[in-house]
This record gives C-alpha cells, structure tokens and sequence, in this order.
C-alpha cells in the first residue's frame, strides 16, 4: 500500500530554495505542514508562509497544511536542536525531516582555496587556518549537519516510539568523483555511506531513510555562484528542482524504498543504485562533466605553475 505525506508534518532544512524549496512546495500541496530551517528564504518561500499561515489555536491538518520559518545555521548544533524543539511545539509530532541543506564548494570553503595564512594572505576562504579544531565549512554543512539532525530526529521517534521519515539530499557525487570539488564529493561519499548504514531501522523501528541523488540541477547553487555559472551556464543545465522534488516525494510515499535507499534522479528519470557493482551513471549533456572538465583545467594551471599555497 503506497504511504501518503497528507496530514504529516515535516521540518527541511535549506528550504529556503533550490531543490529544498521545491519539495517544500510539494509538500504544503498533498496537505504536509513544513517547517523550514535556513539561514533565509527567497521571496518565493517568503510567499508559501503568507499562502500556508500557522494559527496556533488551530492544529495543522491534511486540509489546512502550513507553513512554517525558523532562521537556522545548520553548522550550530545548538540550532539544530532549536530546530526540532520549534517543531514539537508546533506539530503534535515530526513525521519527516529532510536534512537538506548544502553547499557546493564555494570559494570561501574549497580545497583549492586553503585558508588564510601568512604565506596565503589573499584566499577567499573563511576556513580558520589555525582552527582548534579545524574545519571545513562545506563538511560542516554537506556531512556533519545531516549526520547530527538525524540523531535528533531518531531521538525523537524511538523516545515516542512512532515511525518516522528520513530523507537526505545526497547527489551523484557521492559514487563518482573529480578533481575539481574534492570535498564536495568527500561530502556525498560520506553521505551515502551514512544513509545506508541506517538501512535496518526500517525494518526494525520503523524509521525510513534514503537519500536522493541528484546530478546538477538549474538551481540558484549553481545561478547565484558566479565562478561556477560562468564555467557552466543554466541553460547547459536539464534537470530542475521540480523534477528532483517529483523523486524525492517518491522516496517518501513507495514503501519498498526507505532501507537505505540512495536514489538517483535526473532529468532523464530515476533508479535505485545499487550497494556494489553498479552501472555508471550517465552524466552526458547534463552539466556535470561540463563543469568538470573546465574546473580541471583550472586547477591544474594553479598547481603545476605555482603550486598550491596555504
């Protein structure tokens, strides 16, 4: 019997835009309150809080779904925390949550840009050389936050003893790679390892968890980032946040996913991707190896004609 997202209640970080957004939206429309956590929202997501308003006196419901904003870094675990506990006290419980939220190594946060040091006065990085302990934004964000929200999330359905839906937004990167983003791929590699590690809840606490996997996507992640929409532009880019919105609600609701599912989707469709020995993905015309193959050439001027400095 298929499951059905009406009446539940979810929190999706990075809701704010882009694909996060996008499901969002998918949600509020099959009658699933959201309550978003991100740093802020597009005007677009500012719109769905005045479209879904939340009137405490009146208890959410598959007709009257609604929309909800709580300002979150999801590099804070105190603000993670605050997160979950804004959510059970707005919904009678948390059904869903998306740890969506992610970045695709910006110059302030890459492996190419070590951060500031006195023989690297001028890199744009915003990691802290002399960090204790050190750290990488896009770690911070891409793995630690998603690793951290589901132990919370896990808290909260055992102590209650409900199931519950845990759905990460992982990405092709995490089973192909390229010198160009290094820790962006290490990211989604540790990623998918951790969603599938979580498989067996599902069969014996009844949480779900899986993970989507998208390639690029026409968000503003890659708009919004001049150095990666001058290399590729978003025309160059097929699929869009809706088409990755439409297979993550897909995830949710077909019950013979959620045992640690990683579930790929492109402009082209979806497909269950397989523990060991799977076929490699297509990545042709899509953007990606596109974007790969001019970052390497960057690169790899940087280094052989004048080394990296940090």
């Amino acid at each position: 019997m298929a499951l059905s997202v009406a009446g539940r209640h979810a929190i999706v970080t990075g809701g704010g835009s882009g694909i996060n957004l996008a499901f969002t939206k998918k949600l509020l429309s099959r009658g699933c309150s959201v309550l978003v956590g991100d740093i802020s929202l597009r005007p677009e997501a500012q719109e769905l809080l005045k479209q879904y308003p939340h009137n405490p006196s009146t208890p959410p419901s598959a007709d009257t779904p609604v929309a909800l904003f709580k300002k979150t870094d999801v590099a804070s675990w105190p603000q993670l925390s605050a997160l979950i506990r804004a959510a059970e006290v707005a919904f009678p419980q948390v059904d869903i949550v998306v740890p969506g939220a992610g970045i695709f190594e910006p110059r302030w946060s890459s492996f190419w840009n070590p951060p500031k040091s006195p023989t690297n006065p001028d890199s744009p990085s915003r990691d802290d050389a002399d960090g204790e302990p050190g750290h990488y934004a896009v770690m911070d964000v891409n793995l630690t936050h998603p690793i951290r929200l589901s132990q919370l999330a896990i808290a909260h359905w055992t102590s209650r003893r409900i199931p519950g839906s845990l759905l990460v937004v992982g990405s092709m990167a995490g089973y192909v790679h390229g010198i160009g983003s290094p820790l962006y791929h290490a990211s989604k590699h540790g990623l998918h390892g951790f969603v599938r590690s979580l498989g067996r809840l599902r069969d014996t606490v009844g949480i779900r968890t899986a993970a989507i996997a998208p390639g690029a996507v026409n968000t503003p992640l890659w708009s919004d980032d001049l150095d990666k929409s001058n290399m590729i532009g978003s025309d160059d880019i097929a699929a869009s946040a809706d088409d990755i919105a439409e297979a993550m609600l897909e995830l949710l609701e077909n019950p013979q996913y959620g045992d640690g599912t990683i579930f790929e989707a492109t402009a082209r469709g979806t497909r269950v991707v397989p523990a060991f020995n799977a076929p490699l993905p297509d990545v042709k015309g899509g953007g990606i190896s596109e974007y790969e193959a001019k970052v390497s050439r960057q690169w790899e001027k940087t280094i052989t004609e004048e080394g990296l400095k940090v």
